[in-house]
């Protein structure tokens, strides 16, 4: 079993820049595909990005790709999303979450069996 907690979420202006870490327990974090997704309010959840067990793969959302990065460190269990170039659609709440196989469908959030509690990004125009 996986626990994930993120951080790093917080309010900046169009433009600017955030970077937000999952610290995941459990020694087992490498066999992982790991994915991060959003949520604004009255809205559902949706994808935004997803990396494989290796970082050999990534994966974006349209609407976040060019803009944002997922990597990950293995020995740290730590994976990260940088964003630039926020914009005021981007304001939701960020979740990571976590799947103990390869990914078939990596956009969908079925597809992760743990999740952490979310932060709370706000970009302000």
């Amino acid at each position: 079993q996986v626990q994930l907690v993120e951080s790093g979420g917080g309010l900046v202006q169009a433009g600017g820049s955030l970077r937000l870490s999952c610290a995941a327990s459990g020694r087992t974090f490498r066999r992982y595909a790991m994915g991060w997704f959003r949520q604004a309010p009255g809205k559902e959840r949706d994808f935004v990005a997803a990396i494989s067990w290796s970082g050999g793969s990534t994966y974006y959302a349209d609407s976040v790709k060019g803009r944002f990065t997922i990597s990950r460190d293995n020995a740290k269990n730590t994976v990260l999303l940088q964003m630039n170039s926020l914009k005021p659609e981007d304001t939701a709440v960020y979740y990571c979450a976590a799947a103990p196989r390869p990914l078939a469908n990596h956009h969908l959030s079925f597809e992760y069996d743990y999740w952490g509690q979310g932060t709370q990004v706000t970009v302000s125009s």
